[in-house]
Order: structure tokens, then C-alpha cells, then sequence
């Protein structure tokens, strides 16, 4: 079949199946022109308590729909590839952050919602690249807290408000690939263009932008802002978005290669045959204990309360 006729089938299943598609910003195009709701982590989980339907397709990668079927425990949630995993969430396994947590027992922990169901057990608090700097803000200062499970995320926090959390050692391989180095020879290539870039970059990188925000608020940053070119350091399916609200703008993706594309391999696999036969099949599922799901949806749900108390929703 071709993009087309799939597109088609695509909708034609959605309808005759009560279902809905959440999808990325980080997802290819078609994905995101299917979608029935478009937006980051905080949006998408927000999005997801509130969706009147019997099946939920999740166009994103493997915590995200666990994070959807935790706040929808009664609901059927597919993710087109089973496979598709975060490198991020995988550099903080459970075994070994439960130890890592063990040594400081008088800490809160606050965690980025790119992790595991089972690390979002162990956490106090969930939080996003979006909210993370009023989370924080929100605790009294003399609160000892450990971060995880990104270092960056978690770094960029501590130097803005002057906490020193204890962080967890993860990465995201997409952002953390970004150097100082490529940012400046972009910024002396286009040097009318602002530079906007996302927290999970490392800190030599933030240093050197114009910009350091969630997806979310790069989208709105360059709404506002009177300039012609933006070089954007963060994964290469933002700009489907970008584009489409500022036609008359020009996105430059940072890249480490000079391929113009900083793709995530694994919000990539994803794909429209894996979408259309996952809305066929109803499969791959995610499949959650009630036990984890309880456990993982306390501190999720003290983020969205936390958030809507601080107008962030």
C-alpha cells in the first residue's frame, strides 16, 4: 500500500475502533498529521486522563504509553513498535537506581517523566522538561533531593536556581551528542539566527544558546520572536511543527554529521505500516501489573496536581 491508501485505512480503522492517536512532536510527519492531539510529555500526559475512547494509540516510545496506560489503567494502549525504546530511560535501570536511592534515604526524588514505569516508582514526583524548574522552585529550599534520571535536565535545574540536587547519571544520546564546538561553528555560518535548544543538551551546549526550553517552549519562543533564521539543537520532528506555524521562517537542525537531521532513532520507528497494523491487530499492547501501575501513578499524578496549582496546566 502506499502512504495514501494507508493514511485512509488508518482513519477508517481509528473510526470503526473508538480509538485515539497521541503523537509527538519527534514523530515523522504523516504521524503527526494523523495524530488526533499533538504535544510533548507534559501535554501528552495530560492529554491522555482525559480521552473518551476505548483504545489509545501512543506515537511516541515505550514510557510514554506506559505513562498512558498508568493513567488509564482501564484502557487498551498500543505503541506501533514494541521496540521502540529511550535511551534515556534505559541508562537508569530500576536494580540500580533503588540502590543509588538507598544512599541517600532523607532525599525526595524527583523524576523526569523519560524513565521507566519502574524507576516512576521509586520517585516522588514526576516531572517534565516543561515543569521541572517550578517542581523544584515549589519544595523549600533546604529539601535534599535526588534527580534522575538526566544529568543535563538535572544540572541545567541546579544552576538556575542554585539548588544541588543529587543526579542520577543518564543521558539522552540525541541531546548529549551536541557539542559547544558545532553550536558555534552554526552560530558563525547564520550569525543572524537564533540559537534555541533543549535542557537535556550538556551544559557546555546551554551556555552558548539563545534559547533553553521544553519542546513546548521553543514552539512558542519562535512564535515571538522578529527573526528570519533559528538553528534548532534538539531531535530533527520539532520542525513539522515549527514550519507549519512560521512559514516564512527557516530552521537549521544542529548535527553532529552536517546532515541538517538530529534524529532519535527509537521515536523514528514508529511508522505508518506499524500504525496500521497495530490499529488491525490491536497489538503490541502494554501490559502493566496493577501493583506497578498504583505505584508508578502516585508521583505522575502529584506532578499534574503540583502543575495545575502553579497554572502550568
Amino acid at each position: 500500500m502506499d502512504n495514501i491508501e494507508l493514511i485512509g485505512k488508518i482513519k477508517k480503522l481509528k473510526k470503526e475502533k473508538n480509538a485515539i492517536i497521541l503523537g509527538h512532536y519527534y514523530q515523522i510527519d504523516e504521524i503527526q498529521q494523523l495524530s488526533d492531539y499533538i504535544g510533548d510529555s507534559l501535554a501528552l500526559a495530560e492529554q491522555s486522563r482525559k480521552v473518551d475512547c476505548d483504545i489509545i494509540v501512543f506515537c511516541g516510545v515505550h514510557f510514554m504509553a506506559e505513562t498512558a496506560k498508568i493513567l488509564n489503567p482501564s484502557k487498551k494502549v498500543l505503541l506501533p513498535d514494541i521496540s521502540a525504546s529511550c535511551s534515556l530511560a534505559d541508562s537508569c535501570p530500576a536494580s540500580e537506581f533503588a540502590k543509588f536511592k538507598a544512599k541517600y534515604p532523607d532525599h525526595t526524588v524527583i523524576s523526569y517523566i523519560n524513565c521507566s514505569a519502574e524507576i516512576k516508582a521509586l520517585s516522588d514526583i514526576i516531572c517534565t522538561s516543561g515543569n521541572a524548574e517550578k517542581l523544584v522552585g515549589s519544595l523549600p529550599k533546604d529539601e535534599k533531593i535526588i534527580f534522575a534520571p538526566d544529568r543535563n535536565l538535572g544540572g541545567y535545574i541546579n544552576r538556575i536556581t542554585g539548588r544541588n540536587m543529587v543526579l542520577w547519571n543518564g543521558a539522552c544520546e540525541v541531546h548529549d551528542a551536541l557539542t559547544a564546538d558545532t553550536i558555534l561553528r552554526y552560530k558563525q555560518q547564520y550569525p543572524e539566527a537564533k540559537v534555541i535548544a533543549h535542557p537535556e543538551c550538556n551544559d557546555t551546549v546551554l551556555q552558548v544558546v539563545d534559547f533553553v526550553g521544553s519542546t513546548n517552549a521553543m514552539l512558542k519562543y519562535v512564535k515571538n520572536i522578529d527573526v528570519k533564521q533559528i538553528i534548532v539543537a534538539t531531535e530533527t520532528g520539532i520542525v513539522y511543527q515549527m514550519q507549519i506555524e512560521n512559514p516564512n521562517k527557516e530552521f537549521i537542525i544542529v548535527s553532529n554529521s552536517g546532515c541538517n537531521c538530529n534524529d532519535c532513532r527509537h521515536m523514528k520507528m514508529n511508522t505508518l505500516e506499524k500504525l496500521y497494523s497495530c490499529l488491525a491487530t490491536e497489538k503490541p499492547e502494554i501490559i502493566m501489573n496493577s501493583e506497578l501501575i498504583e505505584k508508578a501513578k502516585a508521583p505522575i499524578i502529584r506532578m499534574l496536581e503540583i502543575s495545575k496549582s502553579l497554572n502550568l496546566i
